[in-house]
């Protein structure tokens, strides 16, 4: 490898160049999944709501898709080496910021930075990787185990944030994330040599105004989709400002877009329809992957595991996605037809939801969900990898720029989209459960009344005070009225899932032409992040 890729000195061998190289990316994949590793722990050290908690992810979100076309000139103007250490120092004085800082503006502020310095490190990586693949068969391979890693994000992040978080507050996971940058940063400035991969290209002409339209529109919308169940939608002045606003923002990019000589964003790669096609397949896949969340809060709320034990079941999905990440990179080779990839793999997740719909339940043995969890893992590496090969290779090689912008893009929409369905679910639907049993426990003679005599009698038999007994069977009263309709929460949102993934199977089956894109990744590379 060194010997083709002089980025590297010439004593390197190959397997510490991917051992670096993983070391260096890893920190940066954690760095978006922290704000899921504990959003109750993060909402109670910052002292604010769990939503905010999750826009914090939203804005690092929206910065790596809002800057990753701005990010290639700088990474073209600036020696590689030296590049390297700014987004690096960035990372780290950001994650130092979040480590002290307890104000919900400041934190919002660095997590939007640290989005861009991550979508630079992250650049220099695949760069680094796929510059050293010279032929379409290990392209796909690369591709394949790329998005493999970024699909263990959510599991990796909570079997690693676990045992920190049982020791120490939440913000000691930002000092760990800039001890574990150190190791591949002085690794790589190690055995990398002080060259460019690309000729100097000086900084004129960038488009800070359409980076700056189109980051705060991801914001807008983002906005909209994670705090508009919350706030009841248009009956808030906050959504309806900002809905305005993403339309406003929307026509005004889309008009700035159309007359520049040189597109932040070029709009021609939706004249292909084999591309609409990918942007409705990805959108639909990262609605589908929000049920791995609601399924750990089932783990947490309803069977009663902790960070640690929901992080070692975990490693089944993890497992899954490493199984499947195998067999859709040995179908693409043999150039299995595309359709049937994805039949496969949106199947895969239709039993999982499936599976999971019976399962729920109170009193469950963990190891009943292993299976599942794989099952699950497969369907989503199955997926992932050749959504994004479709998508690319759908457009011609000059506009595979923008086509991976735009993949960002729209999974950041669906990842929203995700966030909006589960708060849906949780806020309205739950409402409506926790009502009915309320009105049947209410509505039949005696059975509220007995309910609560037994756990007062239960309490009591434990040398509980009578009045003191009451108060307690009342809360645990409450808390069974709020764990069963969470239950059926889930499983209506299971149940939802599954009618969708019918639906999408069906849409696949009945659409020869997907057949017809021919896979070309010689001229293509990889979108920095697809989280």
């Amino acid at each position: 490898m060194s010997s083709v890729l002089p980025m590297f000195k010439s004593w390197v061998p190959a397997w510490l160049i991917r051992i670096t190289m993983f070391i260096v990316i890893v920190p940066g994949l954690l760095l978006f999944g922290l704000s899921t590793a504990s959003a109750p722990g993060a909402a109670g050290y910052y002292g604010i709501e769990p939503a905010d908690v999750q826009y914090s992810m939203i804005a690092f979100y929206a910065a790596v898709a809002g800057f990753f076309a701005l990010e290639r000139r700088f990474f073209v103007f600036t020696a590689t080496r030296e590049y390297f250490l700014i987004c690096t120092v960035l990372q780290v004085a950001t994650s130092y910021v979040c480590f002290h800082t307890q104000s919900l503006p400041v934190l919002f502020a660095f997590r939007f930075i640290q989005g861009m310095a991550n979508c630079m490190s992250t650049s220099i990586c695949i760069t680094l990787i796929f510059g050293s693949l010279h032929n379409e068969r290990a392209r796909e391979i690369g591709y394949s185990v790329f998005y493999g890693l970024l699909l263990c994000i959510t599991p990796l992040s909570t079997i690693i944030t676990a045992p920190i978080l049982d020791a120490w507050d939440f913000n000691v996971l930002y000092k760990f994330i800039i001890y574990a940058y150190m190791p591949g940063t002085v690794m790589l400035l190690i055995i990398m040599n002080n060259i460019r991969l690309s000729k100097k290209v000086p900084l004129y002409q960038l488009d800070f105004y359409s980076f700056f339209i189109y980051s705060c529109l991801l914001c807008s919308l983002g906005y909209i989709l994670l705090y508009g169940e919350q706030y009841y939608w248009f009956q808030d002045q906050r959504i309806i400002w900002n809905a305005l606003a993403c339309v406003a923002l929307m026509v005004l990019l889309i008009f700035r877009q159309l007359h520049l000589k040189r597109p932040y964003l070029n709009m021609a790669v939706f004249k292909s329809r084999n591309f609409n096609v990918g942007v409705f397949m990805i959108v639909a896949l990262y609605i589908v992957r929000g049920a791995l969340g609601m399924t750990s809060q089932y783990f947490a709320s309803a069977l009663g595991m902790d960070p640690r034990h929901i992080g070692y079941l975990m490693v089944a999905n993890i497992g899954g996605i490493a199984l499947s990440v195998l067999i859709s990179s040995r179908l693409i080779i043999l150039r299995r037809p595309m359709r049937l990839i994805w039949m496969y793999g949106f199947f895969l997740l239709l039993v999982f939801h499936v599976w999971m719909w019976f399962l729920f339940s109170t009193q469950v043995d963990s190891s009943t969900f292993i299976i599942p969890l794989i099952i699950q893992g497969m369907g989503q590496g199955m997926l992932m990898a050749p959504i994004i090969i479709f998508m690319i290779s759908s457009v011609p090689p000059a506009l595979a720029g923008s086509a991976s912008a735009m993949g960002v893009f729209f999974r950041f929409t669906g990842f929203c989209g995700s966030i909006a369905t589960v708060n849906y679910f949780q806020l309205k639907h739950k409402t409506i459960h926790i009502n009915r049993f309320q009105d049947q426990l209410s509505g039949v003679d005696g059975i509220a009344g007995e309910r609560l005599s037994a756990y007062a009698k239960a309490i009591s038999a434990k040398g509980v005070a009578p009045e003191s007994s009451a108060k307690i069977a009342r809360g645990l009263l409450s808390r069974a009225i709020d764990t069963q309709a969470a239950l059926r929460t889930m499983m209506d949102y299971y149940l939802f899932i599954s009618i969708i993934l019918v639906m999408i199977i069906l849409v696949i089956a009945l659409f020869p032409y997907l057949n017809r894109t021919r896979i070309n990744l010689m001229s293509s590379q990889p979108s920095p992040v697809g989280i």
